[in-house]
């Protein structure tokens, strides 16, 4: 949508809309919602709405932490909600007429809202455009269908033996028939991202029971990047409760299966739109530059500090684990899927590194934030890479440089010196304050495995 956006011509061409949900991703990426009437949307966004600003800070349960600095212990202050026209769209899987439109959040006096994740982005983002650099990011999600049952346990929608009631096990990737039983979902996602203007890309089964993935078209703009990002994850689980089922995108949902991903594609053109990361004289492949071997050099460098955006919770560090299908140390290579970071078949124009170790269930615009910040420094203070991971190298045995367990993880964050001065210290603050109180809730719990593993021996 363009400046000359008006609420009343688009209300004018949506007669049957009745009411307007306003999006806010919090801490988790997850979206925090309210719902207005529709004759109020043209005060939402002629004025915007006031709200409290920790919406923002809740942690996975949807409640804040206990803690000084967050919460109602400083009286929960009012923030002003400002819409992102460019968001409105209507909500498909809904059976009522209701539309729905991303916010971003200001002071009272204007400023940009510190711990808003969009806001966060846009800092970190600063950097690299006071260099005359533009990003180019994509990104590809990976997540579950579940079937509906009443069972108080996940259970993976698998496809059926044709002619009986069994259910398909085995990894099936990119199985054919299964795609044709889910065409129905396959559709209705096409169709609900076309209404809601999500480039979204190839889908396909993954390399686990009951696992896909959809992709997203890169674009220029990488905070309009994550809110795709963001808004395919309401759409799929929006499609998929339409359709019966349920998908998660939890980090690590069943210790036997791979985990779900979040791969981000980022690459970085100068002021005359070329490739920096192509070296153009180059004859090899691919044809690295030096600013591209820096790039690299800068994203390992941060990347154990960047963890605990990276695997934002309890669950994340189930999915890190050594020879799990995720990444446990800072290697690189080309066309090498086994890899922290990859740089997938590509030319001059488009070549590209693919960043594989969050999880699907982490924070876009936190993870790109991270990513941001070590191209960043890598560029600036000419960071040499370790060495390069041949193709069709043997993995097994690589060291373990990223933290495993959670609590390490946020210890680092908590120690580094760099994402201060990126993402904002108070935000920092804020989010370990958040993180450390889910932790100690997290691992204060007793589960089944206490009791199966230490009820009797104890």
């Amino acid at each position: 949508m363009s400046e000359s956006f008006s609420i009343q011509s688009y209300l004018d061409q949506h007669p049957d809309m009745t009411a307007l949900e306003i999006l806010t991703p919090d801490m988790n990426g997850m979206f925090r919602v309210k719902r207005i009437p529709r004759d109020e949307a043209p005060t939402f966004f002629e004025k915007g709405l006031t709200g409290p600003g920790t919406m923002h800070l809740m942690n996975s349960l949807g409640d804040m932490a206990i803690t000084p600095r967050v919460g109602r212990l400083n009286g929960d202050p009012d923030r002003a909600m400002k819409a992102v026209p460019a968001t409105l769209t209507p909500i498909p899987w809904l059976a009522s007429e209701t539309h729905q439109v991303l916010s971003t959040w200001e002071e009272l006096d204007g400023q940009p809202l510190p711990f808003d994740p969009r806001v966060v982005l846009a800092r970190a983002l600063k950097p690299l455009t006071d260099m005359g650099l533009k990003v180019v990011a994509a990104t590809e999600l990976e997540f579950y269908l579940l079937e509906q049952h009443d069972g108080d346990r996940p259970k993976a929608r698998l496809g059926r033996v044709g002619g009986t009631a069994l259910r398909q096990h085995g990894i099936q990737y990119a199985n054919s028939e299964d795609m044709q039983e889910l065409d129905p979902f396959f559709e209705a996602v096409r169709k609900a991202c076309e209404v809601q203007n999500l480039p979204a890309t190839t889908a396909h089964l993954e390399f686990s029971e009951g696992q896909l993935e959809i992709n997203l078209h890169h674009i220029d703009d990488v905070i309009t990047a994550c809110d795709h990002a963001v808004l395919l994850k309401r759409l799929i689980k929006g499609v998929a409760h339409e359709q019966g089922m349920a998908a998660t995108f939890m980090a690590k949902p069943w210790e036997e299966h791979a985990g779900n991903g979040l791969h981000i594609h980022v690459s970085l053109y100068d002021e005359q739109g070329n490739n920096i990361f192509a070296d153009p004289d180059s004859d090899q492949t691919p044809p690295m530059s030096d600013k591209l071997r820096h790039a690299i050099g800068g994203l390992q460098a941060t990347m154990a500090e960047c963890m605990a955006i990276f695997a934002p919770n309890g669950s994340s560090y189930k999915r890190i684990r050594p020879d799990h299908f995720a990444p446990v140390g800072v290697n690189w290579g080309y066309n090498h899927r086994d890899l922290a970071l990859r740089i997938p078949v590509s030319n001059a124009k488009n070549l590209r590194i693919e960043h594989r170790v969050a999880g699907a269930d982490a924070n876009p615009y936190l993870v790109m934030a991270c990513i941001l910040m070590g191209l960043h420094h890598g560029l600036t203070q000419a960071l040499e890479p370790s060495e390069m991971i041949q193709e069709a190298t043997l993995m097994e045995g690589q060291p373990v440089t990223l933290p495993l367990y959670w609590p390490q993880a946020l210890e680092l964050f908590d120690g580094s010196k760099l994402l201060p001065e990126y993402l904002g210290k108070n935000y920092c603050t804020l989010y370990s304050d958040v993180r450390w109180d889910e932790c100690e809730q997290y691992h204060g719990r007793i589960n089944e495995v206490d009791l199966a593993w230490y009820l009797r021996s104890s």
